[in-house]
């Protein structure tokens, strides 16, 4: 379809669309030759996704005087990894980090992992868990001994069906078409993807506290925050579990803007001792 600046473009309002341009992006740039998801799955954008990876690399490196570290020693837990298994994907692919995705959804994980064996080149690199209980998000998952360099999460951003709906026609309106009847249905996603009692403050306050009782899961925990709204709340927490490192990283994906929120509870000599010895 023509571009209104000139030139071509796709309907991101079409779910299909948007599938079918991301699957030209996972093989063109990642080597991913087979990818999709369910019916009425959330389809995520492929470069915001990978700006994540690439601002949390950075995060890492700088425990390593700016090196960012690669291979399987890195191990990265995924929150919410979804069907589409796009950060375990993107990741393993980019930096050969190791994985482990979670999800509450049962047919999620199934498929996720029916992705990684489709795509022999990422044997061993991927493996997706159901999390059995909806109301843990660390606990229950995670095995004995199990660290991690990272964790990452894209959490479910709205308080209940109404608030998801809304902000999927807000999004297709900056889109500037689209059938909403159409897309509500299948543009935006399961309901444990978009929304909690609660919204995301809720979902991250929970991992924040988690993330307290396991201190030394993660070298940093991070998330995505899609309100800046809910900034003060989430500081406040982490104040109150005494993080000892808190970062905020502003990401821009065309006109919208959302945030990475990071912590640790290590000190810096702790974190590249870890990534210096290898252990996620």
């Amino acid at each position: 379809m023509p571009h209104p600046l000139g030139g071509e473009t796709i309907d991101f309002a079409d779910p299909e669309a948007v599938k079918t341009l991301n699957r030209a992006l996972l093989i063109t740039h990642y080597g991913v030759a087979h990818w999709d998801i369910p019916q009425g799955y959330l389809c995520p954008p492929i470069p915001s996704r990978a700006d994540y990876l690439h601002y949390v690399a950075d995060l890492l490196a700088e425990s390593l005087s700016g090196a960012i570290p690669r291979g399987p020693a890195v191990a990265v837990l995924d929150i919410g990894v979804g069907a589409n298994c796009i950060y375990p994907l993107i990741g393993a692919q980019e930096y050969a980090w190791r994985f482990v995705g979670t999800d509450v959804d049962p047919k999620a994980v199934d498929w996720a992992n029916q992705l990684v064996a489709a795509n022999p080149a990422l044997a061993g690199k991927i493996t997706c868990r159901l999390q059995r209980s909806p109301e843990a998000i660390l606990k229950n998952v995670v095995r004995p001994g199990e660290t991690f360099a990272l964790s990452l999460c894209n959490p479910p951003f709205h308080a209940s069906p109404a608030e998801a709906a809304a902000g999927t026609l807000r999004k297709l309106k900056n889109l500037g078409g689209g059938n909403p009847a159409k897309t509500i249905l299948n543009f935006g996603g399961k309901s444990n993807e978009l929304w909690c009692p609660g919204g995301e403050a809720a979902f991250v306050r929970r991992m924040i506290l988690e993330s307290a009782v396991l201190p030394n899961l993660c070298i940093w925990f991070t998330t995505l925050i899609s309100k800046r709204a809910t900034l003060p709340a989430i500081y406040q927490e982490l104040k109150k579990v005494r993080a000892i490192d808190v970062r905020t990283i502003v990401m821009f994906a065309g006109q919208k803007q959302s945030r990475i929120v990071a912590w640790t509870f290590l000190p810096p000599a702790e974190r590249s001792r870890r990534l210096t010895l290898g252990c996620g």
